[in-house]
């Protein structure tokens, strides 16, 4: 199997997986509110690829979800290429990949962020994860959300979901505030050690997470919050912010390599507060 093929195989996977999670957001939100798309180049002058990103506000549901796809190709920038695995010889990379970020309108609804890519360089190799941040901590939730994730890593390496998990709950972590960002999940990069296992972990990653946010969508639907609730979401999502401009790796690599900034930015809560 050439490279070529591998990099066919993942874009269209992702852009499939764009589409098929906003058809299932629409149909949550009964069809009466519409995603507004954005295709953008990463070079006007020259083909370095692009992408879409979607994003729907204001709903019943959700008051912000973005659904962000890329395809981009060319060279690293010099003060960059030494941080990227392979890419310090040789500064030319290929990287696709989809990204899902949900603030929601119910505050007892945790924010929900999934993300999948494929970069190649001298090297080539698969990277992503999921986690839920809630405003309040519901045990049970957590619990069914770390069961089906551990499920779903067994049925591909008993090893996965005991190593991702601890990967996730390092990663998302704040240390000027000393405190985890949510309730972890799993995280994992540098995958490449066979292929097709690889790329069939990822799929089942994006098909678990659409079926996880399905599930926690129909059980909080219809549960009553308060202003009081809002302004504990409008706090916590405060530091989801803080996170994603000071430490997420996808946000820093995007902006770097001549991402879309409002692509890449569409993470942000539609409202965050500061005490």
């Amino acid at each position: 199997m050439n490279l070529e093929f591998k990099k066919d195989l993942t874009s269209n996977w992702f852009k499939i997986l764009q589409d098929s999670i906003c058809e299932n957001i629409k149909k949550l939100e009964k069809n009466k509110i519409q995603f507004k798309s954005t295709s953008w180049k990463r070079n006007l002058k020259k083909d370095e690829g692009g992408g879409e990103y979607r994003i729907l506000q204001n709903g019943r549901i959700f008051e912000k979800v973005g659904v962000n796809y890329s395809k981009v190709y060319g060279l690293f920038p010099k003060q960059f290429k030494k941080n990227i695995l392979g890419a310090k010889r040789d500064p030319r990379f290929w990287a696709s990949g989809i990204s899902v970020v949900m603030h929601m309108k119910n505050p007892h609804m945790p924010a929900m962020h999934f993300n999948t890519r494929y970069i190649c360089t001298t090297q080539n190799w698969f990277g992503g994860g999921m986690d839920v941040t809630p405003s309040k901590i519901d045990i049970n939730e957590k619990k069914e959300f770390h069961n089906i994730l551990k499920n779903m890593c067994d049925r591909h390496n008993k090893n996965y979901y005991k190593r991702y998990k601890k990967w996730c709950d390092e990663y998302f972590y704040l240390p000027h505030r000393k405190e985890q960002r949510g309730i972890g999940g799993i995280f994992f990069d540098y995958k490449k050690k066979n292929f097709m296992d690889d790329f069939k972990f990822v799929r089942d990653v994006g098909v678990t997470f659409q079926y996880i946010f399905n599930n926690i969508i129909s059980k909080k639907i219809k549960k009553k919050w308060t202003l009081k609730d809002k302004e504990i979401q409008y706090i916590k999502r405060g530091r989801y912010a803080e996170f994603n401009l000071l430490y997420d790796r996808g946000t820093k690599f995007g902006l770097q390599t001549g991402g879309n900034t409002e692509g890449i930015l569409m993470s942000l809560p539609p409202i965050a507060k500061w005490k």
